[in-house]
Order: structure tokens, then C-alpha cells, then sequence
């Protein structure tokens, strides 16, 4: 016999989730429904391969969540919670179908939504918003990550169309998105600008040439693409209207911040319920391990952590909801639960011993992903200094170099 209770099945410990509207209980719960339906019995076996589950496809464009907050053109029109809320179901499933979702809606169809004109937004927007096209975000390059301000991809105007020249790395869906907004520096004004390269015809244009990256150990099964770009022609219609800095890029980052703070939140929820699960279940010296001070002690500060986890987020999005947060704000709470995710998935795989290291068991996979999480978006190391400047009025990073 199986014993659980009611605190596993939903660790809620504040009851922050009596907080939500009639509309988000009702969003959360069809997207957990798709998540366990339609994800967890593929994913394990998807993630093994290093493959996407593209099966899961038809029924994910039935939730009708793919857009987020993009408004019209077939997409939800989500609000910051409602945002939240998806991203922290999608993590307590899989983070790879979380960061193929974010990468596909948020980003790709971000950009395009706050930079394009509404040609540009007709001509893609609800093709993507039904899955018809599928979308990525070129930003990241081998040199620059987390100063991404820096990048080094060109682009230079001929006639009427763009040539671009550069190196684009860890691009989720890149290996065969349809439609790529690119991010290169124009050479004649120095601004960063966005350009979207797609497939015609099922072929990229000459020059444009993804590689899938291999030997990953977390999120497996989003591919992530290393994308070379060699005079690769763009026409003048693909740059997008209004991306014409590196302001307009931050204008996306900060439509899509703290995604990857619930994301993590989902995480550590599910790495919970797992190892609960598991000590209540799991006998040994004749009695289950949740008998034992040691786990009732692991248990009660997984949850600590999880409910500081939750009281974050939804501070987060309120603050976000009425325009008073800042890139600090957000900072700590991706550092946290960054840092707190992973220390819970941790203290579950260890909890559940060698089993905690089967697929089966579902905690190794969300171990592995939070480590994925704990760098993009910026990185804890340098969420924290981020938190640091607000604190001192100093940086202690910079782009010129020290003597």
C-alpha cells in the first residue's frame, strides 16, 4: 500500500495557493493535468535519448497556454502570476518541456510581439501561438553569456536585405526552429538589432548552420543548438521594426524575467513530493525512514525551503503586476530559489539513496535540470552581485578591464 497525504500532494504549507482566482486554480490544474497525462509517461525514456517529445505536441496546443503574455494573435494574454504559475507546473513536471515552452513563447514570440511591427506580428505570431511554427532565440554566443551586451554577431545592410556573420551557442530549439530571431550588432551604428532568420521550404538559408549540442547531463531533452552564421542574407522585412538596441533586447528580458525563479520553485516542489513520498513508503530496521528524526528533520527543511521558495515568487509577480520591481528585486529571488531548488533536490536524491538515482524515480532528472537552471538567466554568482551593486551603489563587474 502506497501512504501518502494531503501536504505531498500539494506543499502548500502557507496556503499561498487560496491566494489565486477561480481562473488561475483553473490554469494551474489543466496544465498539471497535461503535464501528467501527456509528459510524465514519455519523458523519462525522451530524456534517456537526448530527444524532444514532440508527441506531446497536439496535446500541448489543446491547453492553450502557448504565448503566455503575448496579447491576441491566438495567445493567452497571461498575466505575470498566471505567467508564473505556468512555468512553476511545467518545472514540477519537466524542465525541458518548461524551457522548450519559454523559449518557443516567451522569448521567440516575445520578441517578436514587443519589437515587431504588426506586419511582422501577423506573419508570425499565430502560426507559432498554434504550433504550426516553432520558434527560438538566438542571443547567447560561445564568448558571452552573462555579458551579453556584448556580442559579437554582425549585421550589415545591403541593398534590401541584411548580411549577417557570426557564432551563436546554447540556443534551446535552434536545431530546427522555424522561425529564429537573431541578435547581431549593425556595423554602421554599432546598435544591437534583431533579425528573424526561418526555414523556407524546410531549409535554412545558405550560410545558416545549427549543430545540435551533445553530452549534456541536465535538461536532455531540449536540444540546444550551436549555430554558425556565415553571410547569411536576411531580407529587410525580417529586421524587426522596433529592435534597434540593446534596450529593446532588455525590454524582452525584462517581459520574460523571473520565469526561471518559478521554474525552479516547480522544482523543488516536485523533488519534495517525490522523496516524501518515498520515506513514508521506504522501510528499513523494520520501519518507514519518515519514522526517523534525521528525515523528519530533511523533510521539514525541504518544505521551509520550498514555502520561502513560493512566498518569493508570488511577491515577485505582484510587484512585477504594479510596475514597483527592479532588476535587483528580481535578482534575489532567482538567486534564491536558484540556490534553494537545487539544495532540495539535492538533500531528495539523497534521501532516496541509489533509487534516487533511477529516471524511475523522477528526482535525478529535476536534480540535473536545476543545475541547468542555476546558470542561465543569469547565474546566482552573478544575481549576487547584482543584489551586491543595490547594496553598495557598487559593481563589481564591469566590461573594461582592471589594471
Amino acid at each position: 500500500m502506497v501512504v501518502t497525504n494531503e501536504l505531498i500532494e500539494h506543499p502548500d504549507f502557507f496556503m499561498l495557493d487560496n491566494e489565486l482566482t477561480e481562473q488561475e486554480i483553473v490554469l494551474r490544474d489543466k496544465i498539471r493535468k497535461f503535464g501528467i497525462e501527456h509528459v510524465r509517461p514519455v519523458i523519462n525514456d525522451s530524456w534517456e535519448r537526448a530527444e524532444f517529445p514532440y508527441e506531446i505536441l497536439p496535446a500541448l496546443k489543446e491547453v492553450g497556454i502557448v504565448g503566455s503574455f503575448v496579447q491576441g494573435y491566438g495567445a493567452p494574454g497571461f498575466s505575470r502570476r498566471e505567467a508564473g504559475l505556468l512555468s512553476r507546473e511545467l518545472g514540477r513536471i519537466d524542465g525541458s518541456v518548461c524551457t522548450f515552452l519559454g523559449v518557443h513563447a516567451n522569448l521567440c514570440m516575445g520578441s517578436i510581439y514587443l519589437l515587431g511591427n504588426e506586419e511582422q506580428r501577423q506573419r508570425w505570431l499565430p502560426d507559432m501561438a498554434n504550433l504550426d511554427k516553432l520558434g527560438a532565440f538566438a542571443l547567447t554566443e560561445p564568448n558571452h553569456g552573462s555579458d551579453s551586451v556584448a556580442l559579437e554577431t554582425s549585421a550589415r545592410r545591403d541593398g534590401d536585405s541584411w548580411v549577417l556573420n557570426g557564432h551563436k551557442r546554447w540556443i534551446g530549439n535552434g536545431h530546427a526552429a522555424d522561425v529564429t530571431v537573431v541578435y547581431a550588432r549593425d556595423e554602421a551604428d554599432g546598435e544591437v538589432k534583431a533579425f528573424v532568420v526561418e526555414k523556407i521550404d524546410g531549409e535554412y538559408p545558405a550560410g545558416y548552420n545549427p549543430v545540435v549540442i551533445e553530452g549534456k547531463v541536465g535538461k536532455r531533452s531540449i536540444l540546444q543548438a550551436d549555430i554558425t552564421i556565415d553571410n547569411v542574407r536576411v531580407s529587410n522585412d525580417n529586421q524587426l521594426e522596433f529592435g534597434q538596441s540593446f534596450k529593446d533586447v532588455n525590454r524582452v528580458l525584462q517581459a520574460t524575467r523571473g520565469g526561471a525563479s518559478w521554474e525552479a520553485l516547480g522544482h523543488a516542489m516536485a523533488a519534495f513530493e517525490h522523496a516524501s513520498r518515498y520515506a513514508l513508503n521506504r522501510e528499513q530496521f523494520g520501519a518507514p525512514i519518515a519514522n526517523y528524526q534525521l528525515v523528519q528533520e530533511k523533510l521539514a527543511t525541504m518544505l521551509a525551503d520550498v514555502t520561502t521558495m513560493q512566498l518569493m515568487c508570488m511577491r515577485l509577480a505582484e510587484l512585477q503586476t504594479r510596475g514597483e520591481d527592479n532588476q535587483a528585486i528580481a535578482s534575489m529571488v532567482k538567486m534564491v530559489t536558484s540556490r534553494k531548488a537545487l539544495a532540495v533536490c539535492r538533500e531528495a536524491r539523497d534521501m532516496m539513496g541509489g533509487n534516487g538515482l533511477l529516471l524511475e524515480n523522477h528526482v535525478a532528472r529535476h536534480l540535473t535540470d536545476m543545475e541547468v537552471i542555476s546558470t542561465y538567466e543569469g547565474t546566482d554568482s552573478m544575481q549576487a552581485l547584482i543584489v551586491g551593486r543595490a547594496i553598495t551603489g557598487t559593481s563589481a563587474f564591469t566590461t573594461k578591464r582592471r589594471s
